[in-house]
This record gives structure tokens, C-alpha cells and sequence, in this order.
């Protein structure tokens, strides 16, 4: 080969992989970018994915965007399906992690999803934290600190409100993230202590105003449900071990409501004012009557949640090095 080929070759490889790192700079660019602009779009993210998988160490994501990316794309096919904003209060005891890897194991078979996990501490933890790391859910890891006052012992527990700062700071996530008429979904009070069929999360998506349906093994009943007019299927009444004469004696598990309606509904929000076991009830009189209630779950004859609260173990000694 002349010298003057040689030469030609050589610069002409030198001026290749120049434009080679060009091109790489500029699609690195490019897709940070559309990161920061996109806020939905699964065909938009799906065509960034290989380019992603290329460049995620340089764009130093974090687990939770790339365990979203990925939820995007598997859910592609899906994209009329409205999201499930499922609301989970939760606090430190022994049963915290066996219960919440319960419904973390639930949740990955349903899609489009959204958990929020708000955690009673004055900082988010490790367990938890953890936990949600190994989900690969879509989730938002918050944390709401009860006040002293409304703390309570085993044998107060019917006696104090529970989970209201944790279920408002949800409230607030939404309403602060979200967009009434562009964000489309359902809000549903996933309590850590309850059991659920993912039939269940079906019929929360037909949920257009608010639907209800029963729950299992719930105020000293093997089912609280409403009571449905035989006539015109609206719902006239409720079978309740308490106070079933309340405007809306319906368990927290029992109902859920459109993101829509939350989103316009800002001043909506659970209070310690209120009257104690009155929560559900006061809360749903800010969005609806009984008449409009959406009766699912076949008419009401189906059970797919039940209240099975896990036995306190009795501990009596800690082996070290495990995160039980």
C-alpha cells in the first residue's frame, strides 16, 4: 500500500471515531432530554430503551426510574388502562415486612400500578426502603409521623384514629404530582394488614365515581357488604357489625374512588375531628350520596379483600445480622 494510502486510511479512522464520540455525545444529550420532558408516554420511552440500556451508567439513573422504564414498556399494550393509586399506611412491628412483602407479591401481578407506601416515622427506613427496592414496583416512599396524641396501645386500638397523617400525605402526593383531567386513574386505601384477591383491583378499575363492594371477616361478621335495591340495583342500606344506620358504613378496604374526583376535591381530607370509627363515612360524604354509589364485585356477592390481621408474635430474643 503507498504511503499516501496509508495516510488517507489512517486519517480517515482517526476522523471516524471522532464522529463516532459526536454521535454519542449527541444521543446521550438527546435522551436526557426527553427525560426531563416526558411525564407519560410509553411509545415515546420505549424507543429510548435501547439507547437507555446503552448509556444508563453514564446517565446514573436511579433504581426507581429504571424499575419504571421498565414497567412502561411491559405495559405497553396497556395503555388504557387507568393506574391504581394504591394508598398503603404502615409502621414498624414485627409483622411490618411479612405483611407488606404480602402485598408487595400481590401488586406484581397486577399492571399499571402505583403503590404509596407512608411509612408512621419521623424518617423513612431502611426496612422499608429495602423492601421496596426488591418489589421492582412502581412506588412512592413517603413518611407521615402520628402525633403523640393518637398513638395507642393494643387495647385502645378501637379507641384512637389510625392512619390519618400517613393516608393525608398521600392525599397531598397526589394533589401536589397529579393533574385533574389529564391524570387518569383510581385511589384505593390498601390497608398492610389485609388480604387481597388480585380480582380485587379488576373491579377497581371500572370504578367511575365511587365503588364499593364487601369485605371479609370484618366487624364481627364473616362479611360486611351494602344491601342492594332489588329493584333498581342502587344501594339501599348496609349490613355493618356497627352502626350500620351510618350514612356510609363501609370498611376502608370496601370502597375506592376516581382520581379525578380526589384531584377535585382538595379539602377532602381525614381529620382527627372527626368522630372515632366515623372515617370512611365522613370521608365519603365529601364525594358522594348512597344513591350514587357504584356497586361492583358482581353486585356486591362477591368477596375478594378480607381484614385477616396477623397474630403478634411472642419474641423473646433477637438473633443478630437479620432483618426479619
Amino acid at each position: 500500500m503507498k504511503l499516501s494510502d496509508r495516510l488517507y486510511s489512517f486519517y480517515a479512522g482517526i476522523k471516524m471515531k471522532k464522529l463516532g464520540m459526536y454521535f454519542i455525545t449527541i444521543c446521550s444529550i438527546i435522551v436526557i432530554w426527553k427525560l426531563t420532558v416526558i411525564e407519560s408516554g410509553v411509545d415515546r420511552l420505549q424507543i429510548l430503551r435501547e439507547a437507555l440500556d446503552l448509556h444508563k451508567e453514564e446517565l446514573q439513573l436511579s433504581q426507581q426510574q429504571l424499575i419504571l422504564l421498565e414497567h412502561l414498556e411491559a405495559n405497553r399494550d396497556q395503555k388504557s388502562v387507568p393506574t391504581i393509586y394504591a394508598i398503603t399506611p404502615t409502621y414498624y412491628r414485627y409483622v411490618q415486612k411479612a405483611e407488606l412483602t404480602r402485598i408487595s407479591q400481590t401488586l406484581k401481578l397486577v399492571p399499571n400500578v402505583h403503590w404509596i407506601v407512608v411509612e408512621d416515622a419521623e424518617e423513612k427506613t431502611n426496612l422499608v426502603r429495602n423492601l421496596i427496592l426488591e418489589s421492582k414496583l412502581i412506588v412512592t416512599h413517603l413518611n407521615a409521623k402520628t402525633p403523640p396524641f393518637e398513638k395507642f396501645k393494643d387495647k385502645e386500638r378501637w379507641k384512637k384514629h389510625r392512619g390519618v397523617e400517613q393516608r393525608n400525605a398521600a392525599l397531598t402526593w397526589l394533589r401536589n404530582n397529579l393533574h385533574l383531567n389529564i391524570d387518569k386513574g383510581v385511589v384505593y386505601f390498601m390497608d398492610d394488614d389485609n388480604t387481597y384477591n388480585i380480582k380485587l383491583f379488576q373491579e377497581i378499575r371500572k370504578v367511575k365515581k365511587v365503588g364499593v363492594w364487601p369485605v371479609g371477616l370484618v366487624g364481627g361478621l364473616n362479611v360486611e357488604t351494602p344491601i342492594l335495591d332489588s329493584a333498581t340495583g342502587k344501594v339501599k342500606g348496609y349490613r355493618s357489625g356497627w352502626k350500620p344506620n351510618r350514612p356510609f358504613a363501609i370498611d376502608m378496604a370496601g370502597f375506592a374512588i376516581n382520581l379525578d374526583l380526589m384531584l377535585a376535591k382538595p379539602n377532602a381530607m381525614f381529620s382527627y375531628t372527626m368522630e372515632k370509627g366515623l372515617q370512611e363515612s365522613e370521608f365519603l360524604s365529601y364525594f358522594t350520596t348512597k344513591e350514587e354509589l357504584e356497586p361492583l364485585a358482581d353486585n356486591c356477592t362477591k368477596v375478594y379483600v378480607w381484614h385477616t390481621r396477623t397474630e403478634k408474635p411472642n419474641v423473646n430474643g433477637v438473633v443478630e445480622g437479620f432483618e426479619v
